[in-house]
């Protein structure tokens, strides 16, 4: 490999700092605000949704912060969204919110490239999900959203660096998140109207999803491995790997 221009060099050199900046203003704002404490606490984040004028927009801005922040886990929001607006408002507020939130992660990483990658994903989420950047067809990536227990909003950044086109990623991430969406929705919902059994069922569903999702997602990637295609048609064997 060829040594970078001097151009290539500033433009890496301002990347950096500018990633420096974003994560430093992240941290404090966090840190000084205590934020976190919305993501982790449902009464909190509830009162401090409604508490707004704008709620609605609020609320979107939070599922665009939690999967930007892909740490933080989304199950919590999207419960909140459907205990706040109900089932159908607050399945559309949440799927506008994860989609900005997807639609900025997946240009972030497009822009930063993989030293954002290196403080974002985790290096072994991201070892495991590579093979997918360079042989994503469309309903793989679909899968990779539909299953409860995969990262999602990290697979948001490592297909940032991938060649897939923005408007298919978005398609892909808003339609395999719908499920879940819609699930999280309907249990905030019936929490808050107290259908007990309606939202055992959905939690109880919900866990044995996650559960096998868990046990078997080796065996899943392994499976998806296996059966993905070259750009060209030809399934991949051990001969072509990727070194």
């Amino acid at each position: 490999m060829g040594f970078l221009s001097e151009a290539e060099n500033r433009l890496l050199v301002l990347k950096a700092l500018v990633l420096v900046l974003i994560f430093g203003l992240l941290t404090y704002l966090f840190i000084h605000y205590d934020l976190y404490y919305f993501f982790t606490d449902r009464n909190k984040l509830i009162e401090f949704v409604r508490s707004s004028p704008y709620n609605e927009v609020v609320f979107i801005l939070i599922q665009i912060g939690q999967v930007v922040a892909a740490p933080i886990p989304g199950e919590l929001t999207g419960f909140v969204g459907g205990f706040i607006y109900g089932p159908v408002l607050g399945t559309i507020y949440s799927t506008i919110g994860l989609t900005l939130g997807s639609w900025l992660a997946f240009i972030l990483a497009h822009f930063f490239g993989e030293p954002l990658l290196e403080k974002v994903v985790k290096k072994e989420v991201f070892e495991k999900f590579d093979h997918f950047m360079e042989h994503q067809g469309i309903l793989v990536s679909f899968f990779l959203f539909l299953v409860p227990g995969f990262p999602k909003d990290y697979l948001c950044y490592i297909m940032g660096v991938s060649r897939m086109p923005v408007g298919t990623f978005l398609m892909v991430s808003a339609a395999g998140r719908l499920l879940g969406t819609i699930m999280l929705s309907i249990t905030g919902s019936s929490a808050r109207e107290g259908h007990y059994f309606l939202l055992g069922s959905f939690v109880g569903a919900g866990i044995i999803i996650f559960v096998a999702a868990y046990l078997y997602q080796e065996k899943i990637l392994a499976l998806l491995k296996k059966n993905s295609k070259k750009p060209d048609g030809k399934k991949q064997d051990n001969g072509d790997a990727p070194k």
